[in-house]
C-alpha cells in the first residue's frame, strides 16, 4: 500500500504538487493521469524518495522509503528506462541491482526470462531499443518480487506483443493481492488496464475513484434510437417524460433512460426499432472534459499570426 499524506512540492513559487492525499490499494491496478505539467512525475519521485516533499507524508507500507531495508523487496519501480549504465550487459545490470538489496543471484535469471530478454543478457544496455529498454527497467522493478510496483510509461517503444503481455503482467500482479500503480498518457490502454483512477491537474488532486464511476461522472450518457415511426416514437417517449434530443443524423438521443425501459415502450405501442444502443464516453472523452481547465500547455494547429506573416505562404505549403 502506498499512502500519501498532504504531499506538497514547491519550486521557488512553482508549487508542483498541491496537498495531495490518497491512497493506492493493493489487489487492483489503479492508473495514475493527468495532462503534461500536472505534477505527476514529480509525485512518483516523492514516493520513492529521489525528491524531498516541501511538506506532507508519503509511506510504502507504512514507512518511510528511507527507512525501507532491501528497498527492492518492498516496491519496485520503472521511471525512466534509460536509466542504467550503457556499458554493462543486461545481466550485470540487474546483478548490480541484486547484490545491493541482498536477491539471491538466481533471480536475475528468473526476470530476465519473465520479460523476454533471455537472448541477449550479456548483451551491453546501450545498445537495446526503447523497448528493450523497457522491459530491462521491468525486469529491475521485479527483482526482488516486491509487494508493490509502480511503472511510469510502461509500454514506451513496445509493441503490439509486447503492449499486451505488460497489460496483462500488470493485471496478474494486481490478482496476486499487489499494488500496482501505473501512469500512462495512452488512455486506450489505461482503459483496458487499470480498475481505479486518481487524476490530478496543476499539483492538486481532482479524482479518486473507480473508472466506471470516473467515467460516468464526466461525460453524458445516453440512449440512441432509430425507428421508421419516429414522429411516434417521439410522442410516446413525450408523454412518458423521458428527454429526448434530436440529433442531426436523424437518431433519437435519450438522457438519463435504460434502454430496456424505451424497448418496452416501443413494445407496447407496436413501435419498430431499428436501433437501440446504449452510448457512453470513453475514458479520454471523459479525461479531456475534466482536465480542461488544468492543461498547462496548449498545442495550436496553426501557427500564430506574427510567424504566419514572417513565413508568407510556405506555413501552409508544409
Amino acid at each position: 500500500m502506498i499512502e500519501l499524506a498532504g504531499l506538497t512540492k514547491r519550486y521557488g513559487e512553482k508549487v508542483a504538487v498541491n496537498d495531495l492525499t490518497f491512497t493506492v490499494r493493493p489487489g487492483i491496478v489503479t492508473g495514475f493521469l493527468g495532462p503534461n505539467g500536472a505534477g505527476k512525475s514529480t509525485t512518483m519521485r516523492m514516493m520513492l524518495g529521489l525528491d524531498r516533499p516541501t511538506a506532507g507524508d508519503v509511506r510504502i507500507d507504512g514507512k518511510h522509503y528511507d527507512r525501507l531495508k532491501d528497498p527492492l523487496k518492498y516496491i519496485g519501480a520503472l521511471l525512466d528506462a534509460k536509466a542504467m549504465h550503457g556499458g554493462r550487459s543486461a545481466y550485470n545490470h540487474l546483478l548490480c541491482l541484486a547484490q545491493s538489496n541482498g536477491i539471491p543471484r538466481s533471480r536475475v535469471a528468473e526476470v530476465l526470462d519473465t520479460v523476454g530478454l533471455t537472448g541477449v543478457a550479456r548483451k551491453k544496455a546501450k545498445g537495446f531499443s526503447l523497448g528493450m529498454g523497457q522491459r530491462l527497467g521491468i525486469a529491475g522493478a521485479l527483482l526482488g518480487d516486491p509487494r508493490i510496483l509502480m511503472f511510469d510509461e510502461p509500454v514506451n517503444g513496445l509493441d503490439p506483443e509486447g503492449i499486451h503481455w505488460i497489460r496483462t503482467l500488470m493485471k496478474s500482479l494486481a490478482a496476486q493481492g499487489r499494488t500496482v500503480f501505473v501512469s500512462s498518457h495512452l488512455m486506450s490502454e489505461m482503459a483496458l488496464t487499470a480498475d481505479h483512477l486518481v487524476v490530478i491537474g496543476q499539483g492538486r488532486l481532482l479524482a479518486d475513484t473507480s473508472m466506471a464511476e470516473f467515467i460516468e461522472q464526466n461525460s453524458r450518457s445516453y440512449v440512441r434510437v432509430r425507428s421508421p415511426q419516429r414522429e411516434r416514437l417521439l410522442d410516446v417517449l413525450h408523454e412518458a417524460g423521458v428527454t429526448v434530443v434530436e440529433s442531426g443524423s436523424g437518431a433519437l438521443e435519450v438522457d438519463g433512460g435504460k434502454a430496456e425501459h424505451i424497448g418496452e415502450l416501443a413494445a407496447q405501442h407496436q413501435i419498430v426499432l431499428h436501433e437501440l444502443s446504449p452510448q457512453q464516453a470513453s475514458l479520454e472523452e471523459a479525461f479531456m472534459g475534466l482536465t480542461a481547465e488544468s492543461v498547462e500547455y496548449h498545442a495550436h494547429s496553426d501557427p500564430p499570426a506574427e510567424l504566419r506573416s514572417a513565413w508568407g505562404g510556405d506555413w501552409e505549403r508544409g
